[in-house]
């Protein structure tokens, strides 16, 4: 099993306490929508569960061990925090094939994700010549090089025009069909709502609601409802 599983987290910085007691699970072959405003402790979350952040208290597991456990744990996690990280003067080609070397994935798999995240005809193209939707496009495939199990991705819809968001849903929807545990970090409620099978809501560094996508409707606008409702009336 590669589910994630946050247990009792909690994580301060200085007088501000980012993460506190927060517990959720996020299951395999379910995409889960992780959401909540700016400065909920989304992204403290995250860098937790990857071994990038210390937490205080509680515990981060992946298939129920911590990141820093993992035998091989570029091929076990996949993740997108940022579109960024990218040497301008790089080659996407090259950008990828240097991440896979560092982590002892097979330099083919460059070529692969390319044409998976649909950046195969700009492999040769330095990144310095990225928009902004191709650089998340290249971050995606970088998440994917060593063909993870958990994939983490913080506002991967950002920078996408449209059709890049029906791609992106439709990748999000392949990966969790096919046994993978794909957590998304996001704020554009509309968009996660069409392929969320769980959802997670914080504000304040706490859960306000943890659940099956049912629970809490069907419709764009239930979860708009529910995530306004539940923020408005964290304290």
């Amino acid at each position: 099993m590669s589910e994630v599983q946050v247990r009792d987290l909690t994580k301060a910085f200085g007088r501000v306490t980012a993460v506190r007691g927060m517990s959720f699970t996020a299951p395999a072959g379910q995409v889960t929508a992780f959401l909540g405003p700016n400065g909920s402790g989304k992204t403290t979350t995250l860098r937790i569960v990857l071994g990038l952040v210390r937490a205080d208290a509680g515990a981060a597991l992946i298939g129920g061990v911590p990141y820093g456990r993992l035998a091989r744990p570029r091929r076990t996690v996949g993740a997108m925090l940022e579109a960024s990280g990218f040497h301008p003067g790089r080659r996407a080609r090259d950008h990828l094939r240097v991440l896979a070397d560092a982590a002892d994935i097979p330099g083919r798999r460059a070529d692969e994700v390319l044409e998976q995240a649909g950046l195969a005809s700009s492999a040769r193209r330095r990144v310095r010549g990225f928009s902004l939707g191709m650089r998340q496009r290249l971050g995606l495939a970088a998440a994917l090089l060593g063909d993870p199990r958990v994939l983490l991705l913080d506002e991967p819809a950002n920078g996408l025009d449209p059709a890049g968001i029906a791609w992106l849903r439709g990748l999000l929807r392949s990966l969790a069909d096919d046994g993978r545990t794909v957590i998304v970090a996001s704020h554009v409620l509309s968009e996660v709502a069409r392929i969320a099978d769980h959802v997670v809501i914080v504000s304040a560094g706490q859960v306000r609601f943890a659940g099956p996508m049912g629970e809490i409707g069907p419709a764009n606008g239930a979860l708009e409802s529910a995530f306004l409702k539940l923020t408005a009336t964290a304290g």
